[in-house]
């Protein structure tokens, strides 16, 4: 009765035994299984200046598909972080030599993450051992800090709005004026009426040019003439010789003219000495009063001597001649 009882225990003994190490090994194929602990891998390696909270252990992406885990992080030259990464074999026919590591996140607030695009198929694929490039894309904490600064930069220029809207209702500045004062805002429009205006007016003055210049175009015009019958242009042309002849005469007449004047001016001439010498013309005018008394008392004898009886018949017989001649004129 002992035996069985112990014989009992035993079996019992051993099948929750059985059971734990059951669960046991279906823990560790079930973790194995989602950490790839199990599957056949390779490794790669990307040097970041900042792996911005990596961790072992962390996720590798590629498409958006889970393909390796973060398997070791140790510092790289001065200040860089070589990150080590274990990826599986079945995406080793995918990743080329030029493809590029980055790191992001796993959601808005999720794990760090290394996110490995494909490279071109113009490159072989990597090898075991291969360091990656980086990829300098923006990443989520580098989105967020420009997020914040954009923000910032919203809220200085709504402050800044605020101000500029509350002068503009106070009537400050220019455009405040323009806003509130009405003599400023009549003033306004009556620049933009006097603009229109001016508008207008030189819409009208092209218009006119315009016409004027048709006008001047009309085939048979004097314009028209001037400008393409050469016979015409040949005589304005000889015309405009001639009064520059006509000119240059004129110049010289001037010149004469004024040479002739300015002897007027001087006394060694006999107009210029009878002009500007008192004396000689005194004398002049002397003698023409003598002149003029010679031609008198001269009359006066010659009509003494018509009248003397020696010379009466002489006269008589002239004034007779006179007299014949002009009645064969007539």
């Amino acid at each position: 009765m002992a035996q069985a009882s112990e014989n009992k225990r035993a079996i019992t003994v051993g099948v929750f035994l059985f059971i734990g190490l059951a669960i046991f090994l279906l823990g560790v194929f079930t973790l194995g299984s989602q950490k790839k602990a199990f599957v056949k891998s390779f490794s790669l390696n990307v040097v970041f200046n900042d792996i911005q909270g990596l961790k072992v252990g962390n996720n590798v992406w590629f498409s958006g598909v889970k393909i390796g885990t973060i398997k070791k992080i140790q510092f790289y030259g001065s200040s860089q972080v070589q990150v080590f990464l274990s990826i599986e074999e079945e995406a080793h026919r995918y990743i080329h030599k030029d493809s590029k590591a980055g790191i992001s996140s796993d959601g808005l607030i999720g794990n760090k993450i290394v996110v490995i695009d494909g490279g071109s198929p113009k490159f072989p694929f990597v090898e075991d051992g291969d360091k990656l490039m980086v990829n300098t894309t923006l990443s989520t904490d580098d989105i967020m800090k420009t997020l914040q600064v954009n923000n910032k930069n919203l809220v200085d220029i709504t402050s800044d709005f605020r101000i500029l809207a509350r002068n503009l209702v106070d009537g400050k500045g220019t455009a405040g004026a323009l806003l509130a004062d009405q003599r400023v805002a009549d003033n306004f429009k009556q620049i933009v009426e006097n603009l229109r205006n001016t508008t207008a007016a030189a819409d009208k003055m092209a218009n006119d040019l315009k016409v004027f210049t048709e006008k001047l175009n009309t085939e048979g015009g004097l314009a028209d003439r001037i400008l393409t019958d050469t016979v015409v242009f040949a005589r304005l042309q000889n015309s405009v010789n001639e009064l520059q002849k006509t000119a240059v005469s004129a110049a010289t007449l001037t010149e004469n003219l004024n040479k002739a004047s300015a002897k007027l001016t001087q006394t060694d001439n006999a107009a210029g000495l009878l002009l500007n010498d008192q004396p000689t013309a005194n004398q002049v005018k002397s003698i023409m009063k003598n002149l003029d008394s010679s031609s008198k008392k001269l009359d006066e004898n010659l009509e003494a001597l018509q009248h003397n009886f020696l010379l009466r018949g002489f006269f008589k017989k002239k004034a007779e001649q006179q007299e014949q001649l002009n009645n064969k004129q007539n």
